[in-house]
């Protein structure tokens, strides 16, 4: 059974009160069946709400932006987004040689695996873009922060 759990923890009684009545007694139960677990802590991931935000706002940009002489479709913008973004954190963006040998490949960050903070932080950096280069964001209502 590859069961998975997801709990999200903000403060300690409420963290304290997860693990002992929820988390601790599985594992008990599954170590003294013999299995062996894996237990894996990280921040909690970009909210639904950031992702809607963040994809409103690359697709109003993609609406009115040109870049390198033409219009791109959203993901274009996305992928164009997140390497400039990640570059502005010190960070390098991966590219490859492309598989069929014909070119270079960019590998991008996954925005699904953003925290919440570092997700707010491209938000942050793609509305500023926007402004810098007079795209008008908002135009469909759901631009607010998402944080």
């Amino acid at each position: 059974m590859s069961e998975r759990l997801t709990f999200r923890l903000w403060e300690p009684v409420q963290a304290h009160a997860v693990l002992t009545h929820h988390v601790w007694p599985r594992i008990k139960e599954r170590l003294m069946a013999g299995q062996r677990l894996q237990l894996e802590l990280r921040q909690e991931t970009r909210s639904n709400e950031q992702n809607a935000l963040l994809h409103a706002l690359i697709g109003e940009i993609a609406e009115q932006a040109e870049w390198a002489g033409r219009k791109w479709e959203p993901e274009v913008w996305k992928r164009l987004m997140v390497a400039a973004w990640t570059r502005t954190r010190g960070e390098h963006v991966t590219v490859l040689p492309a598989l069929d040998g014909h070119g270079v490949d960019m590998v991008p960050v996954r925005t699904s695996r953003l925290s919440r903070a570092e997700c707010a932080e491209l938000i942050d950096f793609v509305q500023a873009w926007a402004a810098e280069h007079g795209i008008a964001t908002g135009q469909h209502g759901v631009i607010e922060e998402a944080a």
